[in-house]
């Protein structure tokens, strides 16, 4: 049986170490704060993310990174995206030459903001060059806190190697969480980053109580932004319509579970986003990746229309009902400009 260690203890991270554990998988979760990590052990639960979800003996935890990356077969990477390359390049330094992992897994869903590079491409800068080749990302619709509570969930894992992946989708896949195999890892993080930034637009329209044509159209609109982004950075089409792409873009744009939904509902009643984030206890991962994103499209001449007034209001400090009235403002278009996939 494969051992494996989850990089990152916020609420996300515990969960998916609690799907595993809950297998009998030996699971061990690391973070950072010592007196956090030392509570974590003593409750035997997450009480300041998850609440209830009790651990099973399965699983441990620790704020040794040394030991979390010590030998261990599977590595889950669930660190913020502006934090991400920092703790790979920390962990490279304790992987055993002797005992490289099988896997090298990133569950986080964003682009980092000074190289625009994606989780995938840092693990292939930060890792030692053996690991190549075993690197994948989970993704899809998820809230932490319903796959903590065992509700029925359906998730990708994406990996160029297609038997790594099948073995991945074993080692994940439950009764109550069930994973799908896609080789397109490119696309399923541009679907995973992109959806973010288009939830906090959802929000943004809720909170100023557009109601639900604005909302479906923003869904359906942004969609249309994650195709013409993926397209062009050689993304299979297929994967937007899949899980990673319009499920987890429903999910996160409709969800009060959602953080970035919950940023954009407050920026539209009128909150300042100084206020918003002061408020915040977790990373809200559209927040940061807007302007990712927003550069990534200006870079590649990619038109995301819906992005770009997200990164303007965050950003430039321009009103929402402005950014809302520019979007309606814009010239005429074919519905599918931009995205033909021939």
């Amino acid at each position: 049986m494969m051992n494996v260690s989850v990089l990152g203890a916020g609420s996300w991270g515990t969960a998916l170490a609690l799907v595993l554990a809950r297998k009998g998988i030996p699971t061990l979760i690391w973070g950072r704060n010592r007196e956090f990590m030392q509570e974590l052990g003593e409750r035997q639960e997450n009480g300041r993310y998850l609440p209830g979800a009790s651990f099973p003996d399965s699983l441990e935890v620790t704020s040794d990174l040394e030991q979390a990356v010590s030998c261990r077969d599977v590595l889950l990477v669930v660190i913020p995206s502006h934090g991400f390359r920092k703790v790979v390049r920390q962990a490279a330094s304790f992987i055993d030459p002797e005992h490289l992992p099988k896997a090298i897994i990133s569950a986080t869903k964003g682009i980092e903001n000074s190289t625009l590079c994606s989780m995938t491409e840092i693990l292939e800068q930060e890792m030692p060059a053996g690991l190549s080749g075993r690197f994948a990302v989970l993704s899809g619709p998820s809230f932490a806190r319903e796959v903590a509570d065992s509700l029925p969930t359906a998730v990708t894992m994406a990996c160029a190697d297609q038997s790594l992946c099948v073995r991945l989708q074993d080692l994940f896949s439950t009764d109550s969480f069930r994973v799908y195999c896609n080789p397109d890892t490119v696309g399923v993080q541009i679907g995973g980053a992109v959806k973010n930034v288009l939830a906090i637009a959802s929000g943004i329209s809720d909170g100023m109580k557009f109601g639900t044509n604005t909302r479906a159209a923003l869904i359906t609109r942004g969609l249309a932004e994650i195709t013409r982004m993926g397209l062009k950075a050689g993304a299979n089409p297929l994967t937007f319509a899949g899980l990673a792409g319009l499920g987890d873009l429903v999910l996160t744009c409709t969800g009060d579970l959602s953080r970035n939904r919950q940023v954009g509902l407050r920026l539209g009643k009128g909150d300042s986003m100084d206020d918003i984030l002061a408020s915040m206890s977790m990373v809200a991962e559209g927040v940061k990746t807007s302007k990712s994103v927003y550069q990534l499209a200006q870079k590649y001449n990619v038109e995301m229309p819906i992005t770009e007034q997200v990164y303007r209001v965050i950003y430039k400090g321009m009103e929402p009902g402005e950014a809302v009235r520019e979007l309606m403002m814009r010239p005429p278009k074919h519905e599918l400009h931009g995205v033909s996939f021939g």
